[in-house]
């Protein structure tokens, strides 16, 4: 009878421990993509902080086109309040689709900025303006590696939580799924093409 006993016992605490692990498992892939998300925080903080250098920049050369400045404006605004959701719930799916949506709208703006900025050669050749396209370059690279980075995690975590015997811990313990962050595929970045040389 204690043999049994004992060995019921056993049979519980391994269980225990495996769940226990499964559910510390989860846990960790959880932070994973949260963490992946405060990185393309801090990218499209640093996205925020430079527009408005770059609308002030074009203001004076861009008289005429005060619309398209106010609606780059407007649109890193929306673009600041969808990423305050997301920070607040990294992961939820309607947090993440009003990011996406918002960070549209921002790219569409900018990129109708630097289409008009090449217009104006005096504006084009201005060398802050030239620094400000290079640093929202960089940053727009910075952005998409950090979003691959947090799809990245979020898959991970999606395939954990979605995986037996994994799914019936995080059923229990409410691991609800991670959305992946989908920003449209707009080029906000001003394209150079080569010199072309004719002889």
């Amino acid at each position: 009878m204690l043999f049994i006993l004992l060995l019921i016992m056993g049979v519980a605490a391994v269980a225990v421990i495996w769940g226990v692990g499964i559910h510390n498992g989860l846990v960790a892939a959880r932070n994973a993509f949260r963490n992946a998300f405060a990185q393309i925080d801090v990218q499209l903080q640093r996205r925020f902080d430079l527009i408005p250098n770059l609308v002030e920049t074009a203001k004076g050369y861009l008289n005429h086109e005060r619309e398209t400045l106010e609606s780059v404006v407007a649109a890193r605004s929306a673009a600041q309040s969808g990423l305050a959701a997301a920070k607040a719930h990294p992961g939820d799916p309607g947090a993440m689709a009003q990011l996406a949506a918002a960070q549209g709208q921002l790219n569409a703006g900018l990129g109708r900025l630097l289409a008009v900025a090449e217009a104006y050669p005096d504006l084009k050749a201005n060398q802050n303006m030239m620094q400000l396209t290079e640093e929202l370059t960089s940053t727009e690279n910075k952005v998409a590696f950090a979003r691959q980075a947090y799809n990245d995690a979020v898959m991970a975590y999606n395939n954990r939580r979605e995986m037996f015997p994994s799914s019936v811990v995080a059923g229990a313990f409410n691991f609800t799924p991670a959305a992946l962050l989908d920003i449209p595929a707009e080029k906000v970045a001003q394209v150079r093409e080569a010199p072309r040389v004719q002889f």
